[in-house]
């Protein structure tokens, strides 16, 4: 039991030299034992839910979930201010269409297919042309259906 105790603390304290050392980090100096300590005994006070001395597996969990929760909050909050160019507390359609860029589109390739003419539009009759002509070659027995074979056969459908 009490083998299992200094292991609990052993992971305590490197995950509490992890947190020392990251938020000491920020200040970009020498972390001094004493600080170290003080810091390390903080991470502890709040995951030891109970304040009895210990922390359980259940107890560190809810810590780390929690941990979770407001890194996840403040990536958010972040994430939102970035969004929110006019900063005005609120996400426009057009501040949230930014997120992602518009489509590219290019007409071109299927005038160039379908425009038989060469006129720079493509007609009814020219749309329809192509496409029948690629449905009479999927339609390899020619009886006017293309069946679920003839589309599995064309690598239309599985």
């Amino acid at each position: 039991m009490e083998t299992r105790a200094l292991h609990r603390l052993a992971f305590i304290g490197l995950t509490g030299f992890v947190v020392a050392s990251v938020a000491y980090a920020q200040a970009a100096a020498p972390m001094p034992r004493a600080t170290f300590l003080t810091v390390m005994d903080g991470e502890f006070r709040k995951m030891d839910a109970d304040k009895n001395g210990f922390v359980t597996k259940i107890e560190i969990e809810q810590f780390q979930r929690l941990q979770a929760v407001a890194e996840s909050q403040a990536r958010n909050r972040a994430m939102f201010a970035q969004l929110d160019k006019d900063k005005n507390g609120q996400i426009s359609p057009a501040e949230f269409a930014a997120v992602t860029p518009s489509p590219t589109v290019n007409a071109q390739p299927l005038i160039a297919q379908y425009d038989s003419n060469r006129d720079g539009k493509v007609s009814q009759i020219e749309y329809r042309s192509v496409k029948l002509s690629r449905f009479d070659a999927i339609d390899s027995d020619k009886d006017g259906i293309v069946s679920l074979a003839e589309q599995r056969a064309a690598g239309l459908i599985k």
